[in-house]
C-alpha cells in the first residue's frame, strides 16, 4: 500500500493533519478542508472521505480499512483508537424513503427531504465488515459492532453488539483502558526522550 507524503497531505488542504498520519494514495478525499486527521491515523485503500458542512473529525490511532465510505452533510467523528473493518459506511446524511419527496443527488433540493444528523464513535468503538451507520448514531466507548451490522440507534459504551436486529449480547472488557495508558505513557516517552 503507497501512502501519501507529509508534503502531499499538507498540499491537500486538510483541516489539521497530526504526526504520522498515513492516508492511502487510493483514497478519495472530498472537502479536505472540513476533515481533521488525528495522530498515528491510518486511511487504507479505495476508502472514500466525503465531508459535508458539518466535517469529519478523525482522532488519533483511527484506522480506517479498506473500501470504508463517510459521507454526509452532517458531522462525522470518530474518536481516538476507533478501528473500522472494511467496507463499513458511515452515512450521516439519508434521503427520505416514505415515498413523499424525491431522491437522490441529481434532484434539486427543494424536491428532497434528506436528514442530516451528526454520527459519533467514541473512543475505543470497533465496527466488523461490512456495517452500516445510519444519521443520528452514537455508539458509545468502547462498544464493538459485528459485521454486517444495521446501526440505526445509539448504542451503550461497553457492550459487544451482533445480530439483525442488532441487540447487545455481551458486555465488552475494560481492560483495553488501562493498555491505552501504557501505550501512550511508552509512546509520549519516547517522543520526548529519544
Amino acid at each position: 500500500m503507497s501512502f501519501h507524503s507529509p508534503e502531499a497531505l499538507r498540499k491537500m488542504g486538510f483541516l489539521s493533519v497530526g504526526e504520522q498520519v498515513k492516508v492511502s494514495t487510493h483514497a478519495s478525499i472530498y472537502g479536505a478542508s472540513r476533515i481533521s486527521l488525528g495522530a498515528h491515523s491510518r486511511i487504507d485503500d479505495f476508502c472514500v472521505l466525503s465531508a459535508g458542512e458539518g466535517g469529519i473529525q478523525i482522532g488519533r490511532n483511527v484506522h480506517i480499512a479498506v473500501m470504508c465510505s463517510l459521507i454526509g452533510k452532517g458531522r462525522i467523528e470518530l474518536h481516538d483508537f476507533v478501528g473500522l473493518s472494511s467496507r463499513i459506511s458511515i452515512y450521516s446524511s439519508s434521503d427520505d424513503y416514505k415515498g413523499e419527496y424525491l431522491t437522490n443527488p441529481t434532484v434539486p433540493e427543494e424536491f428532497t427531504h434528506v436528514n442530516h444528523r451528526p454520527v459519533v464513535l467514541e473512543r475505543h468503538v470497533i465496527v466488523g465488515s461490512g456495517a452500516v451507520i445510519l444519521p443520528g448514531v452514537t455508539i458509545g466507548q468502547g462498544t464493538a459492532v459485528g459485521a454486517l451490522c444495521l446501526v440505526a440507534k445509539n448504542l451503550e459504551p461497553f457492550g459487544v453488539y451482533a445480530g439483525s436486529p442488532l441487540k447487545r449480547i455481551k458486555s465488552r472488557s475494560q481492560r483495553l483502558l488501562e493498555l491505552e495508558k501504557q501505550y501512550l505513557l511508552r509512546a509520549y516517552d519516547r517522543v520526548k526522550f529519544p
